[in-house]
This record gives structure tokens, C-alpha cells and sequence, in this order.
């Protein structure tokens, strides 16, 4: 061994004993913050728990912005950063404003109570607190527990032109939604499986009053089910009036998702389609009938959303003193 390479394993042994952690190279990985923030994931945890039993809605809000976070620019939780006087952020993109604020709250006030504890203040990024806190609520609301890969650096711009074309609208075909989750390297498996975050959560009627017109309602949905949502949603609704997501478990995480889609009743064309089309029926139908393997797609899906467009080198982020701005 050459002297350089002694003397770099020396200064990398004694950053190791003094606790400091290395993140130039960093790649996800379960045990991260093992040496500057061994308690992260139950101090997560115990701050999510408290948000979902004071606002239930906290659940899908959560999920939802983990989704809106990872399609735009990767998982870096850019979207929580507010706009300035010369930059309107991701948040404030049209298609963003429907995120409830009950997300944010959570992943705020876990950051908070990280922070709270000396070994681990500014230690944790924004972007591992939301990919650990949408684990939390998932199995706070009967969904399953994953082990959640950490390392995740916080973003260092978000522009509302970034959103442009990330998201999929609720209209989307199963062509288009194998597109867009094809270009984050998810697969079409992986995106039936996400769909299912649609079993909680709450959607605004004009997100799908074009598919329950009296003249002209979607073949593919229940007549009955149709006719309930017009009755909740009819011509010059409130644009604010919002319906549950699914209407026999709002807020469970479980299988009722698919076995809707089986029955004529999910609530997007992006839903129902996944039932309508042949090539993506099968899974649909198998995962109505078997919580299990569901439950490990699901998390096998969520794990790869967890990967897309990371951040782990300081030239590419940092972490966030306070998560709603740069810093």
C-alpha cells in the first residue's frame, strides 16, 4: 500500500470514529444515518404517527407528494421548496396545487423533531424524512412496512416549468402511463402497483366530471357509480368539492383499489383503464384476489420510485436546515 493511500485510509478511519459520514459517494442504503442519527427512523415515526391520528387525510397527501416529488427531478424534495420573488417553484405549477398541505405538514414536522435531537440536527435530508414518513403513513393506514433505502440528498432548484409533461393527468391511456413511468425506469408492473395509492386520498370533482356527463357517461364505468358521483358533483360544483378516492375504504391502504376496477368503479380513465385494457386486466384481477402478492409488488414499486433521479453527491444537493427553502 503507497503512503497516499495509507494516509487517506487513516483520515477515513478517524472521520469514521469521530462520527462523521461521507456523503460523496454515497448510494442508498438502509443503515445510513447509523452514525449521526441512529433513532431517525422511530423519531420519523412517532412524528407521523402523531400528524395521521390529528388529520387522517395526512395519508394520501403524503403519498401523493412522494409521487409529485420523485417524477420531477427525482426524489429530492424539491417540491417542498416554496417560490421566491424571481422563481415560481414545483409546487406552485398548476398541477401541483391540488397537494394538500397536510403532506408538507408531515415531513415538516418530522424534520422538526429530528432536529430536535442534538446528534441529529441537520443531519437528515427532506428528501429521506418524505421517502421514510410516506412508509409511515402507507402502514399507519394498513398498508405494508418496508425497509426504506436512505442516502437521498435535497435538490437545489425547483422551477414550475420543471413539471411540465411529469405527471400524468387523469385522462392518460395505458400506453401513455407505460411511457412516463417507462422514462423513470419503473415498469408497467411497477405502475399498476403505484396506481393503487388512488385506494386512498381524495380527488376534486373536475378531475373526472368529463367521464359522468348523463350523455355521454364512460362506458367502462358502473352506471350506478356514475350516477353517484354526478349526484356529489353536478354542473357547477364548487371547484374546491372533493370526493374519496375509493368510496368503500377511503381510508384504508388495501386491495379495494383493484377489486373497484374489477366492479366498473375507479374514479380516473388512468384507473379504470388499467382494468379495460387486456394487457394490464391480469394483474388487476390477481391482485383483487390476493392482498400478498400485491403487497409485494407494491413494495418493490415503491423501492424503485424511492431510486429515481437521487441525488448522493454534494454537487448535486445538500441538506436542508429548513425544508421549504435553500439553504
Amino acid at each position: 500500500m503507497g503512503a497516499g493511500i495509507r494516509i487517506l485510509a487513516a483520515l477515513l478511519a478517524l472521520a469514521s470514529a469521530a462520527g462523521v459520514v461521507t456523503r460523496c459517494a454515497a448510494q442508498l442504503r438502509q443503515d445510513y444515518y447509523a452514525a449521526v442519527c441512529p433513532d431517525v427512523e422511530s423519531i420519523v415515526r412517532d412524528a407521523v404517527s402523531k400528524k395521521v391520528q390529528e388529520t387522517p387525510v395526512a395519508v394520501g397527501a403524503t403519498l401523493r407528494l412522494f409521487f409529485h416529488d420523485c417524477f420531477v427531478e427525482g426524489c429530492d424534495a424539491s417540491v417542498i421548496l416554496v417560490s421566491t420573488g424571481n422563481n415560481t417553484a414545483e409546487k406552485d405549477h398548476p398541477t401541483n396545487l391540488s397537494l394538500a398541505g397536510d403532506g408538507f405538514d408531515t415531513v415538516i414536522k418530522a424534520k422538526a423533531a429530528i432536529d430536535a435531537v442534538p446528534q441529529c440536527t441537520n443531519q437528515v435530508s427532506c428528501a429521506d424524512i418524505l421517502a421514510m414518513a410516506t412508509r409511515d403513513v402507507i402502514a399507519l393506514a394498513g398498508g405494508p412496512s418496508y425497509a426504506v433505502e436512505l442516502g437521498r440528498l435535497d435538490g437545489l432548484s425547483s422551477t414550475s416549468t420543471s413539471v411540465d409533461g411529469k405527471l400524468p393527468p387523469p385522462s392518460f391511456n395505458l400506453d401513455q402511463l407505460t411511457s412516463l413511468f417507462a422514462a423513470n425506469n419503473l415498469s408497467q408492473t411497477d405502475m399498476i402497483a403505484l396506481s393503487a395509492a388512488h385506494t386512498v386520498g381524495f380527488a376534486h370533482c373536475s378531475t373526472f366530471s368529463s367521464r359522468i356527463q348523463p350523455a355521454a357517461v364512460d362506458p367502462t364505468m358502473d352506471p350506478t357509480y356514475a350516477t353517484d358521483l354526478l349526484a356529489a358533483c353536478p354542473a357547477g360544483v364548487d371547484p374546491n368539492v372533493a370526493l374519496e378516492n375509493d368510496p368503500i375504504t377511503p381510508h384504508v391502504f388495501d386491495i379495494q383499489y383493484f377489486v373497484n376496477l374489477v366492479n366498473g368503479r375507479g374514479l380516473f380513465t388512468s384507473d379504470q383503464v388499467l382494468y379495460s385494457d387486456t394487457r394490464s386486466q391480469p394483474n388487476v384481477i390477481a391482485w383483487s384476489q390476493n392482498a400478498t402478492d400485491f403487497e409485494q409488488a407494491f413494495v418493490a414499486a415503491m423501492t424503485n420510485l424511492g431510486r429515481v433521479g437521487v441525488k448522493t453527491d454534494p454537487s448535486q444537493g445538500n441538506i436542508r436546515r429548513d425544508c421549504a427553502f435553500l439553504s
